[in-house]
């Protein structure tokens, strides 16, 4: 089985070799092969642009694809190619449609968490946020004196999704949130529509409840524990998953998969590339790590390592191994090692 790992920029070469060296002690005899690409920032710079033909067939001739950030350092002059187009490209060259966000607060970090900690009891969120559609990837005009970006859906990229979203929550607590703002948006609308059709005919025994964009952003605050499973759109995802990054105390503890109908799924921690601590050995491999742990069961099917790499990051984090981000003095390397010592 052959994963294509794509650094990227800023910390994400130092947390995927993170990521790496923990998957390779926890499934030593899987039969894993892992490939290095250029992408983003970094593929600017070697190739002139951030996703190179020779990292598209990599990735679309892979099992698997480990991303770690991407981003530039600086600013970049109006024209230039961006290392996020390359990422939207990836998105869409591999059709991954549905993006996997669990956000579950561990107990002992809930002091780096804003939120009082009788907000944080029995937090066990999944989100599912549509990825290739949406504002996204929707006609772009540029001008000086005027840009639009256009929302688009069709009511197959709704029913793919939140299918996936239902499924997902028949499997865990029979509860599904979809979010929308039908109040003012036809995409909306007709997401809500779409989003109902399919829990009357298939899903009539999971719990469905429309939240409006604006509303879900305060109970997420206050009563997030209310929640199961959240489905959204592409950009409200984007937004409300940073957001609930918070209730588990940082960027650096959430991991995610993206996966579509084919067989290779995109698994990337949620934060950025950090350039300010990029180097310096101190970044957060939580979330790559945990990412790792997504892509050895949802492309792999070898749940059995991806749960021992759950529970040695949980017991690692029970322990105080933390980062600057979560309050420690712990690096990335000591991280790596107090995870690996506990999966032996």
């Amino acid at each position: 089985m052959n994963i294509v790992v794509l650094p990227g920029d800023g910390i994400g070469p130092e947390v995927t070799e993170a990521a790496v060296t923990v998957c390779q002690r926890a499934a030593p005899d899987a039969g894993l092969t892992w490939s290095e690409s250029a992408f983003g920032y970094a593929a600017i710079e070697s190739d002139g642009v951030p996703f190179p033909e020779s990292t598209r067939t990599a990735c679309q001739s892979s099992d698997a694809v480990l991303l770690g950030a991407v981003g530039s350092p600086a600013d970049l002059p109006a024209g230039s190619p961006r290392p996020e187009d390359g990422l939207l490209e990836l998105r869409a060259a591999l059709g991954t449609w549905a993006n996997l966000r669990p956000v579950r607060p561990h107990p002992v970090l809930r002091d780096a968490s804003p939120l009082r900690p009788e907000f944080l009891d029995d937090v066990d969120l999944l989100f599912v946020r549509e990825l290739t559609g949406g504002i996204y990837f929707g006609e772009k005009i540029a001008g000086e004196d005027r840009a639009s970006d256009e929302c688009a859906y069709t009511r197959a990229e709704v029913e793919r999704v939140t299918r996936k979203a239902f499924e997902l929550a028949r499997s865990r607590r029979g509860k599904l949130a979809s979010v929308d703002k039908a109040n003012i948006l036809e995409t909306s609308r007709l997401w809500r529509r779409v989003t109902q059709d399919i829990g009357d005919s298939e899903f009539p025994d999971v719990e469905l409840e429309h939240v409006l964009v604006d509303a879900m952003a305060m109970h997420l605050l206050r009563r997030s524990a209310e929640f199961d499973v959240i489905v959204t759109e592409n950009m409200f995802g984007d937004i409300l998953t940073d957001e609930a990054s918070m209730i588990a105390g940082s960027m650096g503890m959430l991991p995610s998969a993206s996966l579509g109908s084919g067989k290779v799924g995109l698994y990337e921690p949620i934060h950025g590339t950090a350039p300010d601590i990029a180097g310096r050995g101190i970044a957060n491999p939580y979330a790559a790590i945990l990412s790792s742990a997504m892509l050895l069961r949802w492309s792999l099917g070898l749940d059995e390592a991806a749960s021992r790499i759950e529970r040695a990051v949980d017991d690692a984090v029970t322990a105080g191994v933390t980062t600057p981000d979560l309050g420690g003095s712990a690096t990335t390397a000591t991280i790596t090692e107090a995870v690996i010592d506990r999966l032996d």
